[in-house]
């Protein structure tokens, strides 16, 4: 009988052995590891950690950063729920209890779709790469998720937001802070994303044309990088007076800033404390281009006595509005950068309720028009009360909630505004 330390191990075959020897047994296992690291091991023997790196090693920069790190996250989730076993001995089972151990944690039936479907993408790519002869969760059922109901803002809401976020701006260094206002209009008129409106550039703008193009950008000394899937990309029309706005806004900035709604103060930090660090991320473009950005739209919110919310619901009030007029569908998923028609489609029917009473209602200018007017009328005025002459500001005539509003068409090349 042996006195040695026992040490069990696996062949290539998969055949545990007995080992009486620690030494030997600790030089088979870094010899395992170090060809499981370079490839000379079977895919068999990898367990589901591995796996997972492998296939996102593989997959490389064919998705975005961004849905890397959600992979991950779902794998890593799967993995803390069933062990770190062999992805071989994966099975339908394990899904399913995967699935079950999410809905007792509380989580939301969408969320446990989602992290369904991103661990399914996984195996899938091994099946591809016949790793697998099939998926072990390609026939899990997902959890039922009951309709819920899409959240836009009223035209009183609209309007008290707006309020609300023109008394917040007003007397803040701009410097320092984010122009709320501006950027709640040009959600209204364009249902441009968060983060489509946080990563937009002043090049983006066209005010001769008076569009403004939601395009990715390459990381540069100046920018940093933020992609976008191709349908994505749009050209977007802007009002007269969104142009008018617009161009205030720039003539207000100091040069050598390119973001169109990133406060100088702020971009100075990213591009001096975070980039020049190594301290910025691709996910940080997305999420954390503003600080505090949520928390402060719910001050807005609170303050315009609008109840419930979020800085995405300007976005879904929009494309409302946009159905309200008379677009198409497949107009409003092309002007919305949706993937797939059903996703413009879903929406549609979760609305088709309110578009009957918002058709009554809505004028043959659209809301965002008279809101983008009452927000340049503001913003006048403000500048009257501080003697500033504003030269070329466009007005029109019309009414809105009984008072009378003027508008001049004018050729916005010649906007001059002397501070």
């Amino acid at each position: 009988m042996c006195c040695g330390i026992l040490m069990n191990v696996e062949n290539e075959d998969g055949i545990r052995l007995v080992i009486p020897d620690r030494r030997k047994a600790e030089k088979q296992r870094s010899q395992k590891e170090k060809e499981l690291r370079m490839g000379y091991v079977e895919s068999g023997s990898m367990r589901l950690r591995d796996f997972m790196k492998d296939s996102l090693t593989k997959t490389g920069d064919q998705i975005r950063e961004s849905t890397r790190e959600e992979y991950e996250s779902a794998m890593n989730d799967f993995i803390k729920t069933v062990g770190n076993i062999d992805y071989q001995s994966v099975t339908l089972e394990h899904g399913e209890y995967y699935r079950q151990t999410c809905l007792d944690k509380g989580n939301k039936p969408a969320t446990v779709v989602k992290k369904l479907r991103e661990i399914k993408v996984i195996f899938q790519a091994a099946v591809a790469r016949r790793q697998l002869d099939e998926n072990p969760l390609k026939y899990i059922k997902m959890p039922k998720q009951s309709q819920a109901k899409i959240n836009t803002y009223d035209d009183s809401e609209c309007e008290r937001i707006l309020k609300a976020a023109i008394d917040i701006t007003q007397g803040r260094d701009e410097g320092n802070n984010v122009k709320w206002d501006l950027l709640i209009l040009v959600t209204l008129a364009t249902a441009m994303r968060r983060g489509e409106l946080l990563n937009c550039v002043w090049e983006d703008i066209d005010f001769e044309k008076q569009t403004i193009e939601v395009s990715p950008k390459e990381g540069t000394t100046e920018t940093w990088p933020w992609l976008i899937k191709d349908t994505d990309r749009r050209m977007l029309p802007l009002t007269d007076e969104l142009a008018w706005l617009l161009i205030d806004h720039q003539n207000r900035q100091p040069e050598g800033y390119p973001y169109v709604f990133v406060p100088p103060a702020r971009y100075d930090w990213i591009q001096q404390r975070l980039r020049a660090k190594g301290k910025w991320t691709y996910s940080d473009s997305r999420l954390k281009v503003v600080n505090n950005f949520s928390r402060q739209f719910q001050q807005i919110l609170h303050r315009g006595r609008v109840k419930n919310g979020s800085f995405h619901d300007l976005r879904r009030t929009a494309m409302r509005n946009w159905f309200a007029q008379g677009l198409r569908e497949y107009e409003v998923m092309r002007l919305a950068g949706h993937a797939d028609f059903k996703t413009t489609h879903k929406f549609y029917l979760a609305v088709a309720d309110d578009l009957k009473d918002r058709a009554r209602e809505v004028t043959a200018r659209g809301l965002c028009q008279k809101l983008v007017q009452i927000g340049a009328t503001a913003i006048l005025e403000k500048r009257r009360e501080k003697n500033e002459i504003v030269s070329n500001f466009p007005t029109c005539t019309y009414k809105w909630a009984g008072v009378e509003l003027n508008r001049r068409h004018t050729d916005f090349q010649s906007v001059a505004l002397k501070m």
